[in-house]
């Protein structure tokens, strides 16, 4: 079966989104169901500037907190060189765009099913 939007979890989508609504680029979302324990997805985009990202944390915050859904955790607010939104079952990085290129989770993930947002 091919990976598509439709095949993602409502949160997951829901955060899509929100991403979308704010101009995140390159957003990818990797299926991590079989290839690891702590999470089922990674949504993994970036934003132009600190200020975007923040504005993109805010607005998939806020598009979930709507749905009943808190993260678990938050790191990296206060500098938004890389933003993670914990939500359990699926994770949210939003990077700058050095610190993507640095970091390489696509690559690292890389026999993960994915699919560009």
């Amino acid at each position: 079966m091919a990976f598509t939007k439709r095949h993602l979890p409502a949160a997951v989508r829901t955060a899509l989104r929100a991403a979308q609504s704010k101009k995140a680029e390159d957003i990818v979302v990797l299926d991590l169901r079989g290839a690891a324990a702590f999470t089922d997805f990674f949504l993994i985009m970036h934003g132009q500037s600190n200020r975007q990202n923040a504005a993109l944390r805010e607005a998939i915050e806020a598009g979930l907190k709507a749905g009943g859904l808190r993260p678990l955790g938050v790191e990296g607010a206060g500098h938004g060189e890389w933003i993670l939104l914990d939500y359990g079952s699926f994770i949210v990085h939003i990077f700058s765009r050095p610190a993507r290129l640095y970091y390489a989770l696509e690559k690292l993930w890389g026999d993960a099913p994915r699919l560009a947002g």
